[in-house]
């Protein structure tokens, strides 16, 4: 499983709560690779008015949260000025374990979705880590500065910029259909695509997608492959993930909710619910209250 995708990226953050889903249906019987695609890139050009550009994303990401069901920040700060800082940090966490990459980036993703203060330089990118479990935050900052990190880095860029033949025409069935971005020098992935690869064959799923297309996808390669994951309790999810968004209880969880001992972060589009230890180290520490009983 090949899942294109960035930290500051609005669709890629409504697809959480189906990854989430995905994964756990697939756990331990696939490899789960993840290409950072670099959506703002450091040679961009700076926008001649910023203020204008940050009132034009921030409506732009207020039309993808209307989509997906995710939060967005009451008020966005800026636009990222760069994805590297992020996508570095977020590529040198996976040296450190799966479950300490999958905490990092869904950290770096809340900075701009839940904070409206994206991850882009490195000082902000680190301080949006701090106290995630099992984190050795001395480690991750000299390996996101270390020259192997930034060519790995580098590599996922340019993969994502040589995509499958078939996302470069027109997909339809959804509201952003994945058809292929061109650039200056060609074309790369829509974000998020998630591609499907055995030996000697894939399938794409480009764009934003319900659960059961990407069931679908494995299936059609590996019959029988997508497990039926047990739905867990608020409680169990909220342990195992330590934030989680409305959709997420939805696609996650049985039983009555908010989860027992919650902590309720407001966004602009309802809550982010964080488990107590998360919220006693998360950037949006000072924002929580209690759910009402």
């Amino acid at each position: 499983m090949v899942e294109y995708t960035d930290p500051l990226c609005p669709w890629a953050w409504g697809s959480e709560p189906v990854f989430r889903r995905l994964r756990a249906a697939l756990d331990g019987r696939v490899r789960w690779r993840r290409v950072y695609c670099v959506l703002f890139d450091h040679d961009d050009d700076p926008p001649p008015d910023p203020a204008a550009e940050t009132a034009w994303y921030t409506r732009y990401v207020e039309e993808i949260t209307a989509h997906t069901g995710a939060p967005r920040p009451v008020r966005l700060d800026r636009v990222a000025a760069s994805s590297w800082p992020a996508s570095l940090l977020a590529k040198a966490a996976e040296r450190q374990g799966a479950e300490v990459g999958d905490r990092v980036l869904r950290r770096l993703r809340e900075t701009v979705f839940v904070l409206g203060d994206p991850a882009d330089t490195p000082a902000l990118a680190l301080a949006a880590v701090h106290g995630v479990p099992g984190l050795d935050r001395a480690r991750l900052a000299a390996d996101a500065a270390s020259p192997a990190v930034r060519a790995l880095v580098g590599a996922d860029r340019a993969e994502a910029r040589r995509p499958v033949p078939e996302v470069l025409t027109a997909q339809t069935g959804s509201p952003h259909s994945g058809t292929a971005k061109e650039t200056d020098d060609g074309y790369r992935y829509a974000l998020p695509t998630l591609v499907v690869r055995v030996p000697g064959a894939h399938l794409a799923v480009p764009g934003w997608r319900t659960y059961e297309e990407y069931a679908a996808a494995v299936d059609a390669l590996c019959p029988g492959l997508t497990g039926a994951p047990r739905p867990l309790t608020p409680e169990e999810a909220l342990a195992r993930h330590r934030s989680l968004t409305g959709p997420e209880h939805r696609m996650l969880t049985e039983g009555a909710w908010p989860p027992s001992g919650a902590l309720r972060v407001e966004t602009g589009n309802g809550p982010l619910w964080l488990h107590p230890d998360e919220a006693a180290v998360h950037p949006a520490a000072s924002h929580c209250r209690p759910a009402a009983p």
